[in-house]
């Protein structure tokens, strides 16, 4: 069975949690990551001056496609350079024409919204975004910290933690192997009521 695939967009002023903890779950439940850097290949400053290095350019990262998810991580800026990113426009459009997933995270479905994905769906987001989200009725809105709707929009870092430990393997799949997961931490846990 081939690996799933995730690709991560990590454009400057991403939150880096939103950015790093999907990934790091997501590696440990075997799926293979690419971090793709929106404008380029060079080192990327976060919202909080944590700086992370691109596995490739997004450029390049597409040349590997497709991909089982997309993620959007969100931080205010990040989001914004997102929105305005005809590369992620195309991505995201590419993504939503075969019905991969999109995972978009506190601020990064404002991204969605801006480049037309998934309209009709359901979404949550980070509440400061939701008046945008909902200008135009081109969503219908849920409080719930996880929502899947085709798309996966979340809101803030603490549910990036959510979704990758109840929702990357499932969504996305797990490798097959006889090894179990990485374990996060002995002490993590995470009360879901589904």
């Amino acid at each position: 069975m081939a690996s799933k695939r995730a690709l991560v967009i990590l454009a400057k002023g991403a939150e880096e949690m939103e950015t790093v903890i999907p990934v790091d779950v997501m590696r440990r439940a075997g799926i293979k990551v690419t971090v793709a850097g929106l404008a380029g290949k060079d080192p990327v400053q976060c919202s909080r001056d944590v700086v992370i290095c691109p596995d490739a350019s997004l450029e390049d990262a597409r040349k590997e496609g497709p991909y089982d998810v997309v993620v959007l991580p969100g931080g205010n800026l990040g989001a914004q350079n997102l929105c305005e990113s005809a590369a992620v426009k195309e991505v995201l459009k590419e993504q939503q024409g075969r019905k991969g997933l999109i995972a978009a995270i506190c601020a990064g479905p404002t991204a969605l919204l801006a480049h037309e994905i998934g309209f009709g769906s359901k979404v949550t987001t980070h509440p400061l975004a939701k008046d945008k989200m909902m200008n135009g009725n081109h969503y219908s809105y849920s409080e719930n910290r996880v929502e899947k709707d085709g798309l996966i929009p979340l809101p803030p870092c603490v549910c990036a933690a959510v979704w990758g430990s109840r929702g990357a393997a499932r969504e996305v799949g797990r490798q097959a192997s006889s090894d179990p997961p990485t374990p996060v931490s002995p002490h993590f846990r995470t009360s879901i009521a589904e």
